[in-house]
């Protein structure tokens, strides 16, 4: 009888996988069935004995992790990464304020710059520095502090004179760690779109805040010409092609690949956003390596709350006009207490019914949206996955726990996927994330499987790639599975 069940528990594990993944490893089928029920087994041990838990947090180390697709890539390195750089571009740092001097020979009269070497050189010092460029040491012990969400936005203010130092070198680190945490696919936010010629969308300054929808649209069209045919903004586009697939030269290899997203802040004057989304729209358009658009940026901004429906009615018109754009969408990443009420009401649902975000970032505040209960629904038709950011979320919003929404996302059938958003300022990794998902919400081993799958599942490679990626993630699980059904051998 156990035999059986066990038999439909692997037959509905496999069913819930892509078909990619269902190819047979070269162990043969029955191993690898055996190896899937002893990992299945092993697993729900470690999560309830928790007095295992280095066991469970190795067990998430050596996990496929599958795609990493809410991904910051300023964010994504280590301070000590920045501090090396500073030094690298002869750069040099106040010790009294921390921050970058990129002109040393300018340095304030009688103010010691001191390079990077010298700040480590000096312990005291380089503690605080990393305190300062990253979210280090901020909960473990007692300090002046700022609120958590100024802290993190704050870190992009001290090492961002040095992140754009080496792109390459920096892409290399990040697929170095990603190969040693067991992730395959890296989908990364790496430059911002260019800006365009915002001068030409100018006529969107002077819109009325209640201005209706159809002289937006012709306020919009009208600057969407302007921009297509000017010949400085197509310049600015092909540049910036041209940047990122040297960048991506010699990346992919046959356990890696990457690919990025383009993103335009959204705390900028209408013009001045929309000739940036148009120009990131054009970027992305017939472009296997930019895959997707996003709006980033502190969702509590005075210009990003009064403007996110126009915002979302831009990304809607440039849509049209560029249809094979997919659009992952920071949304929602707001609380009770960082807005008044009303700035909880709709941001998520603009972004899903208005925009057509295929893939929702964050997502944090549904619950408090207009009709939650239809909106997840929505979600649950639409196939739009949420990207959950644990560490980030529980930082800068303080949401974690039984009030994280991946309850509501779970329960309402919404797809969503595991990532990290800003590990280097956050000081965590994909393997954290994971360990922070088992733990706190007790997936069983298929739901975590599954959750694996969605980061490639939900991508925004091309279907070949997609196919690739999911043969490659079935192949790895394989591999995972024989080494963990060894170790649940040897913890008997």
């Amino acid at each position: 009888m156990k035999s059986i069940l066990a038999l439909a528990c692997l037959q509905l594990s496999l069913s819930l996988l892509p078909l990619g993944a269902r190819a047979e490893a070269p162990l043969g089928a029955a191993q690898q069935k055996t190896n899937y029920q002893a990992t299945r087994a092993y697993y729900q041990q470690l999560l309830a004995d928790k007095g295992r838990g280095a066991e469970l947090g190795m067990l998430m180390n050596m996990l496929p992790k599958g795609g990493d697709l809410h991904h910051h890539y300023t964010g994504a390195l280590y301070a000590e990464t920045y501090l090396d750089w500073v030094d690298k571009q002869k750069y040099c740092v106040y010790p009294t304020t921390l921050r970058i001097e990129t002109k040393p020979e300018q340095a304030q009269p009688g103010a010691s710059c001191l390079s990077g070497s010298q700040i480590k050189d000096d312990n005291a010092l380089y503690r605080k520095l990393l305190t300062l460029w990253s979210d280090k040491d901020f909960d473990n012990h007692s300090h002046d502090q700022p609120p958590p969400d100024k802290q993190f936005f704050d870190t992009f203010g001290y090492f961002g004179g040095v992140s754009g130092y080496a792109p390459r070198e920096g892409l290399q680190l990040l697929k170095t760690r990603a190969k040693a945490e067991n992730l395959q696919y890296l989908e990364t936010m790496l430059r911002g779109a260019p800006s365009g010629n915002s001068a030409l969308a100018a006529n969107l300054d002077s819109l009325a805040p209640d201005a209706a929808p159809a002289a937006i649209e012709q306020a919009l069209g009208q600057a969407a010409s302007a921009l297509a045919a000017d010949a400085s903004t197509a310049e600015q586009v092909q540049r910036y092609r041209q940047d990122l697939a040297g960048f991506a030269q010699g990346m992919d290899d046959d356990d890696f690949t990457l690919r990025f997203q383009t993103y335009v802040s959204r705390n900028n004057k209408p013009s001045a956003t929309f000739s940036a989304l148009y120009a990131g729209f054009a970027a992305a358009h017939d472009n296997p390596l930019v895959v997707g658009l996003n709006i980033v940026g502190p969702e509590n901004g005075i210009v990003a709350m009064r403007d996110y429906a126009l915002h979302m009615r831009m990304i809607h018109f440039l849509k049209q006009r560029f249809p094979d754009v997919k659009l992952a969408l920071h949304a929602g990443e707001l609380v009770l207490g960082m807005v008044p009420p009303e700035g909880l009401r709709d941001h998520i649902r603009l972004a899903v019914e208005l925009a057509g975000a295929q893939r929702i970032g964050h997502g944090i505040d549904v619950g408090h949206e207009s009709r939650p209960d239809s909106l997840l629904n929505e979600m649950r038709r639409r196939d739009v996955a949420v990207e959950i950011n644990l560490t980030s979320n529980q930082f800068i919003l303080g949401v974690q726990g039984a009030a994280h929404p991946i309850l509501l996302y779970r329960k309402y059938g919404v797809p969503f996927v595991i990532s990290t958003d800003d590990e280097g300022v956050s000081r965590s990794d994909i393997s954290n994330e994971y360990l922070l998902y088992v733990n706190r919400y007790q997936p069983s081993y298929d739901e975590l499987k599954r959750t694996v799958y969605n980061s490639i599942r939900y991508s925004f490679l091309s279907p070949a790639d997609k196919a690739r990626q999911q043969q490659r993630l079935g192949q790895r699980f394989a591999q995972f599975e024989a080494r963990a059904a060894a170790l649940r051998k040897m913890g008997r």
